[in-house]
């Protein structure tokens, strides 16, 4: 059975100097999660580069994460810089979750991102 697609995306910014120590927090996880688990699909989006992907979103604290499948948004806020949350928060909506679990609702402004994400990333391939 083929796993889920699973987006996980920083959302930062270029002038943003914790942005730039979280970028190797974000890679070191990325590298030691297991990818059996579902298939991730890592993204590292400067909000400002990326305007019209990003939309309406207001990111007002970073690093801000968003991990969405193609049922809808996960996880969607600021996360503190620290490898073992990031960990704890990938086991939790991703590693271990239930195929019933009921994410919490998001604004609908971090939905639209995250459809906006999944297209990009199909075409893409």
């Amino acid at each position: 059975m083929k796993a889920a697609t699973v987006h996980v995306a920083c959302l930062c910014a270029g002038w943003c100097h914790l942005c730039d120590d979280y970028r190797a927090v974000l890679r070191s996880v990325a590298a030691e999660t297991d990818p059996g688990a579902a298939d991730l699909r890592w993204h590292w989006i400067d909000i400002e580069d990326e305007a019209d992907l990003v939309g309406e979103v207001d990111v007002e604290t970073f690093p801000t994460l968003v991990i969405a499948d193609g049922a809808g948004v996960r996880f969607a806020g600021p996360l503190t810089p620290h490898p073992d949350t990031l960990r704890r928060l990938l086991r939790a909506t991703v590693m271990d979750e239930q195929g019933a679990t009921r994410w919490p609702a998001v604004s609908p402004e971090f939905q639209a991102f995250a459809a906006r994400l999944g297209l990009r990333a199909k075409d893409a391939t």
